[in-house]
């Protein structure tokens, strides 16, 4: 498998102690009974959680074990605050979710810039100034700053795409995606060919464009842990429509159609809501006689089109297809 891909990692996090609070007492000449001037201490550093769209994997979180921001500053006299501890910032694609040690999903990262705290760094300690009063003019008192907050959490990326590709190893996923974008997968005549996600940008009408994830393939079984696939039906669930692959060889087109479709139940039930397109691709094998019989075999509840990658037919019907049944996300 590719190394560079990196979909699913785990971090130890700790955010910043706050600083001390001053117990000082202010001693000058000329300044009899000067009274408390301890400052407050400073805030610990947050973790910060940073969406970029500049990122497509978390490759570079790859050796990251832990991430600790630094604590507050102590209080000092005349009043002085301490120098709140530095943000410990962590950039992550958009697509993100972290999860904490139980498996609750506490952030979602989906925007360029989007910035959230993953942990507050705790509070700085009060200075004995505050606790002065007209019963108790000298306080030798002050607050100890909060400890921070730690934990383990779950890094795991979702592509974010608008069409996801669902067929078995060799339907003809990743031929599609090199000829209707500028993405260049890795192309062979053998299982698997796919072992990360790909995306590309496919290009339509009037300046308008998509973008569209070649998943690695899915075997039956794969939401068990079964071949690969299982491993990326996570990254389907980002998209907004889901393209069906089937080959022109295929022994049988509906039950290798409803095969997929069990598959992604098994997996998330709720991706069947999801709007669906059926593609035969490699269709240049068929003339259109066939593929007029064969229509009578498919499924009449899913749109469905006859695309060859290779002679390049059907293909601007199938943007067509996409573009429309994406409008109806809006």
């Amino acid at each position: 498998m590719q190394d560079n891909f990196i979909d699913h990692i785990t971090i130890e996090l700790k955010s910043g102690k706050g600083g001390a609070g001053s117990a000082h007492l202010r001693r000058e000449k000329y300044v009899p009974k000067g009274g408390p001037d301890g400052g407050d201490g400073g805030r610990g550093g947050h973790i910060i959680i940073r969406g970029n769209s500049n990122l497509w994997t978390l490759f570079h979180l790859r050796y990251t074990r832990h991430v600790n921001a630094d604590n507050g500053q102590n209080g000092g006299k005349q009043r002085s605050t301490g120098a709140n501890g530095a943000d410990a910032f962590i950039e992550v694609p958009l697509g993100t979710v972290i999860r904490d040690e139980q498996g609750n999903t506490v952030l979602e990262i989906l925007e360029d810039q989007e910035q959230a705290i993953l942990l507050h760094g705790g509070r700085g300690g009060l200075g004995n100034w505050h606790f002065k009063s007209s019963t108790h003019q000298t306080p030798r008192h002050s607050q100890p700053g909060e400890e921070g907050s730690q934990g383990r959490f779950t890094f795991e990326l979702k592509v974010l795409a608008d069409v996801g590709l669902v067929g078995f190893p060799n339907a003809g996923k990743s031929t599609l995606l090199s000829v209707i974008t500028a993405a260049k997968p890795k192309i062979g005549d053998y299982a698997f060919t796919t072992l990360t996600p790909n995306l590309g940008i496919v290009p339509y009408r009037d300046s308008r464009s998509f973008v569209m994830a070649d998943i690695p393939g899915i075997i039956e079984g794969a939401h068990e842990g079964k071949g690969i696939g299982h491993r990326f039906l996570r990254h389907i669930e980002r998209n907004a429509v889901l393209l069906f692959l089937v080959p022109a060889d295929a022994e049988d087109y509906e039950k290798e159609y409803n095969i997929l479709l069990t598959e992604l139940k098994e997996f998330n039930s709720e991706l069947l809501d999801k709007s669906r397109i059926l593609a035969i691709s490699k269709s240049d094998m068929l003339d259109s006689e066939l593929k007029q019989e064969l229509r009578q075999q498919l499924p009449t509840n899913v749109p469905v089109v006859f695309i060859s990658s290779v002679a390049q037919t059907g293909l601007e019907e199938l943007k067509d297809l996409l573009w429309k049944e994406l409008e109806h996300q809006d």
